[in-house]
């Protein structure tokens, strides 16, 4: 009981250590203030001005296209490649699934610079195109990892089931095994929407003056002075992340429950 109760206490230690710098830059987002330290008032002025920013909207827009984009394109490759690694078996099958964990364990930083020098070779440079391929391998082995599990844990008896009731396999597959499938997909979905939109390093390497993103944007509005519309957007992407893990979350545990 004793260690428990130390484990316990390190845990509160190790969130309270991670979060409070979040929770204050989330508190200081409203203080009147804009150059003080100290607390001068409540107000939803920077909210204000975060709103009709027009440098922000055009980086909030883009961040939301490239993460749209390439959560889809990745979600897509993922469920395929995770169908193909299930159902079928060839020679050397360790070697492409240790492929797909490649994006994970290689520094981003790399990644980043491959991928710039890559674009520069072919004379395609930075841009939306760019970025949406970037965080499509960025994205790729997020949704892999969470499909491939889910996989794992169906049973191919349930189609085979299905078959021998009268339906064709392709029947089977699609009223069988991806609405079971599909809140995985989902989850998958969404947490590739949430690594995309917070993704700072691929973004610096690969945008374009007409292609920044939010978490670029909020670099560039610190290297100088610090405003407190930085808390705010800061706060407001935090948010938007929380919400977007928590949704594939409970779509995970649905899927448990009903598995």
């Amino acid at each position: 009981m004793k260690r428990r109760g130390l484990l316990e206490v390190y845990s509160v230690c190790a969130l309270v250590f991670l979060y409070l710098p979040i929770l204050v830059l989330a508190v200081y987002s409203f203080n009147r203030s804009r150059y003080s330290a100290a607390w001068c008032g409540f107000t939803l002025d920077w909210y204000s001005r975060l709103w009709s920013s027009r440098a922000i909207q055009s980086a909030a827009l883009n961040s939301l296209i490239v993460a749209a984009a390439s959560s889809l394109l990745a979600t897509s490759l993922a469920v395929s490649a995770a169908l193909a690694q299930e159902r079928f078996s060839w020679k050397r099958k360790a070697w492409l699934q240790a492929s797909f964990l490649l994006p994970v364990v290689v520094p981003e930083l790399m990644m980043a610079v491959g991928f710039l020098l890559l674009f520069g070779l072919l004379g395609a440079g930075g841009g939306l195109p760019a970025l949406i391929l970037g965080h499509t391998t960025l994205n790729l082995p997020i949704v892999w990892l969470i499909v491939r599990a889910r996989l794992s844990r169906l049973d191919p008896r349930l189609e085979e089931a299905a078959m021998d009731l009268g339906a064709t396999r392709g029947q089977a597959f699609w009223k069988v095994t991806v609405p079971l499938l599909m809140p995985a997909v989902l989850g998958g979905g969404l947490m590739a929407f949430a690594v995309s939109l917070d993704d700072f390093v691929i973004s610096f390497f690969l945008n374009a003056p007409n292609s920044t993103t939010l978490p670029v944007q909020i670099y560039s509005m610190i290297k100088f002075s610090m405003s407190p519309v930085v808390n705010a957007l800061t706060t407001v992407l935090f948010a938007a992340s929380v919400l977007l893990v928590v949704a594939a979350w409970v779509l995970q545990e649905r899927r448990d429950a009903h598995a």
